[in-house]
């Protein structure tokens, strides 16, 4: 007796072959490109927003956690992934960001799956941004709870959604949005939820180091840290240059996710050597405040540049600029010219744009020069191509 190759044309899979052909056809192909430990591209492609991913203070704090906890949590946070280094991060996020508790887990996205799922389930009301990141949409998906998509930005749409509901509900929004790096209504959301007795989840994963008062992240900006009724996600992984998630909130809140959130039971803890060099990161942003002035003031550069240049740049309320591209074969063409000119950027097309619109998308971090932001601008123009501009 035969079997049919798993990879056959017939097989349980040949199916595959139909999907890689309508994605190759719709310019949507995406594949893995491993980066070398060092390289000559200057690298606006990552979301090291502070420039502390490779900083000697940052990767000797990972290392020295490494060589102290070993390479791994060894188990969940509830067996044996727990360590009183997990729980000095924790207690120094809540602190810094200005909220009561705090719960790290092994990544943003799982941390916007705990809060999500643990925080809803059947009869509540999701209130969820047209352009929320994917991990949150997925939030969404697996809560079962009744999931309501309002108009981006628009916190008279979640007013009118949420009018309508008399049971539990929570509003969901990023705090700056992950495409045009343009800032969520912070205000108006909270004013919103708030007349109807609902939450408000946000997702800071670009505002954290970067917005705030000394980096200390969008809600506490906006005056909405530490509020009974507001929890906030992050990720360690962009301004912190390390790896993780955290979920930030009332204490009541944090000792619920801890019982409930199936990410955080089920996962294996954050790796050591990730906690020590976002605890590192972290408390190098306290004695050096003015790293996200440098950022922010190097994304407002590119913007003033590129829109010189005549292309379509979005004013940045963090450190994402996005240029708009005529197709998404163009953007991809795009990004490779500008990394054959020693640039890497973004390249972002659907279904990552949530308007169905293809962009470079370019992050400012606070160690670039004048000399490279300059000199990133023109490569950009000169390599546009036909329909940019």
């Amino acid at each position: 007796m035969t079997s049919t190759p798993p990879d056959a044309p017939h097989g349980p899979f040949g199916w595959i072959a139909e999907q890689a052909a309508a994605r190759a056809a719709a310019g949507l192909h995406r594949e893995l490109r491993p980066r070398p430990a060092e390289s000559d591209l200057l690298d606006l492609a990552g979301n090291d927003y502070l420039g502390l991913t490779r900083h000697p203070e940052v990767t000797e704090a990972g290392a020295r956690a490494c060589r102290r906890w070993g390479a791994g949590a060894t188990g969940s946070r509830l067996v044996t992934g727990s360590t009183a280094l997990h729980a000095g991060l924790e207690a120094e996020l809540a602190d810094f960001t200005g909220f009561e508790a705090a719960l790290v887990l092994a990544s943003g996205y799982a941390a916007n799956l705990a809060a999500v799922t643990a925080l809803t389930g059947p009869g509540t009301l999701l209130v969820s941004d047209a352009a929320n990141h994917a991990s949150l949409i997925d939030g969404c998906r697996l809560s079962r709870a009744r999931t309501e998509v309002t108009a981006h930005a628009d916190p008279a749409a979640v007013r009118k959604v949420l009018a309508g509901h008399s049971g539990r509900a929570v509003v969901v929004s990023d705090t700056v949005f992950s495409v045009d790096g343009d800032a969520a209504p912070l205000a108006g959301l909270a004013a919103a939820a708030r007349a109807s007795g609902a939450a408000l989840l946000l997702d800071d994963a670009h505002g954290l180091g970067v917005l705030g008062p000394g980096g200390r992240g969008a809600p506490n900006g906006a005056g909405l840290a530490g509020a009974p009724d507001v929890v906030c996600t992050a990720t360690l992984s962009k301004s912190l240059g390390a790896q993780g998630g955290v979920v930030l909130g009332p204490a009541a809140v944090i000792d619920h996710l801890v019982n409930a959130a199936r990410t955080f039971i089920f996962d294996t803890g954050l790796a050591p050597a990730a906690a020590g060099a976002a605890l590192g990161a972290l408390r190098l942003l306290r004695r050096e405040p003015e790293r996200p002035g440098r950022a922010l003031a190097a994304a407002r550069a590119f913007h003033r540049g590129l829109t010189a240049e005549g292309l379509d740049a979005t004013a940045p309320d963090a450190c994402v600029v996005s240029v708009r591209a005529p197709s998404p074969a163009a953007a991809v063409r795009w990004a490779a010219d500008c990394r054959a000119a020693g640039l890497a950027v973004g390249c972002f097309r659907p279904p990552s744009v949530p308007d169905g619109v293809s962009r470079l998308r370019i992050t400012a971090n606070a160690a670039l020069t004048q000399g490279q932001i300059a000199s990133a601008i023109a490569t950009v123009a000169a390599t546009a191509p036909a329909g940019a501009r």
